[in-house]
């Protein structure tokens, strides 16, 4: 099954890049891939938020729409989101973000593995999913120096 990960310190706090990758429908606006991203259900718990999310990724001709569970958890800083429905066989991705001893900065760990149910679609488009993981990152930072400032 194929599965990326990556670690990156960020110059801005665990809370608001929590806060950033949790406004899950601003993602068309900045990251790569993401033609669109509605939130079709919101569940506000005491601990957690859920968001119930269709998406839908796309390069050139080729497009796919899916539906996952967001949860966030707002006192651990991590949010998790798990597959529901589309062309996958599975999806799982985890975000943690925690704050580094300096006081600015944070560290941002994003983990995803992923296997499609379509082998054909997996040649297809799977090494555009790797391609635009990599690039995840960046577009988060990116994001959050232009809405917070750059240190």
């Amino acid at each position: 099954m194929p599965a990326f990960q990556t670690e990156r310190r960020v110059f801005h706090s665990a809370d608001k890049m929590f806060d950033l990758v949790t406004d899950i429908e601003k993602y068309p606006e900045f990251l790569p891939m993401c033609l669109d991203l509605r939130v079709r259900r919101r569940i506000e718990a005491e601990r957690e938020l859920i968001q119930i999310a269709q998406m839908t990724v796309g390069y050139k001709a080729l497009r796919e729409t899916f539906t996952s569970r967001v949860t966030s958890e707002r006192e651990a800083t991590r949010i998790l989101v798990e597959y529901i429905d589309g062309p996958f066989k599975h999806l799982e991705n985890r975000w943690s973000f925690v704050d580094q001893d300096d006081g600015s900065s944070c560290l941002v760990q994003f983990k995803i593995a992923y296997e499609f149910k379509s082998r054909t679609l997996g040649l297809l488009v799977g090494g555009m999913f790797d391609a635009a993981f990599h690039k995840f990152s960046s577009a988060f930072e990116k994001r959050a120096d232009e809405i917070y400032g750059r240190p």
